[in-house]
């Protein structure tokens, strides 16, 4: 797997028109040469990359790209990359940050509805973590740094998409989930910057993983 930060500038955001997740998902997939079928789209085979924004201020913004093939010369910014190591996703515990769209489908009408507040994000990011991508969130170090929404139009058509980012630490229980989670995302919104796990393995000044 291959990291990549896409650094923009003022005069990169003005050229790539840059107002919205939308236009920002545009930039994004215009990195990467489309290799998914129309069927595979359909199936929602997995495009082989994920990206979340990570901000900036009225000078430069940063986008954060995790891909498993090396991207395109962007038009506009600048890109770094760096191929991960086979011994990155062997630690026991990270700590992480990730953007998600926090969602479950209900049981009455079988639709998928947004979890709201920041109670309830957390104790569904908990519950479902050990079962859906093989990881226990410590829950005493569980924060959510910011919740709200995404708005965008998309071919005259207004979506909303709930937003929550989380940080704290997490244990693996599960390695060959965890990876695939990794590699894949997690939960709904992909496309549009949700569910790339950041993670940093956390290790003592020995060198060893530190005892829980």
């Amino acid at each position: 797997m291959i990291v990549s930060l896409l650094y923009l500038n003022r005069d990169d955001i003005n050229a790539l028109r840059i107002q919205d997740a939308y236009s920002l998902h545009r930039i994004v997939y215009s990195l990467f040469d489309d290799i998914r079928s129309d069927q595979q789209k359909l199936e929602s085979i997995s495009s082989g990359f994920l990206y979340v924004d990570k901000g900036g201020d009225w000078d430069h913004r940063q986008i954060l790209i995790l891909s498993n093939r090396p991207l395109n010369e962007p038009k506009c910014g600048k890109i770094k990359s760096t191929v991960l190591s086979e011994s990155f996703l062997q630690h026991e515990h990270y700590g992480f940050e990730i953007t998600l769209n926090p969602t479950k489908r209900d049981t009455a009408s079988g639709k998928i509805v947004p979890i709201r507040g920041s109670e309830a994000v957390k104790e569904w990011f908990i519950s479902k973590a050990p079962t859906s991508w093989g990881f226990e969130v410590l829950s005493e170090k569980l924060q959510i740094q910011s919740i709200g929404v995404k708005s965008f139009e998309k071919k005259g058509h207004h979506v909303t998409h709930g937003s929550a980012t989380l940080i704290g630490e997490l244990i693996v229980t599960d390695r060959n989930k965890f990876i695939q989670n990794f590699q894949h995302g997690i939960g709904r919104g992909k496309s549009f910057g949700f569910g790339l796990l950041q993670i940093v393995p956390l290790i003592n000044h020995n060198n060893r993983e530190i005892n829980i």
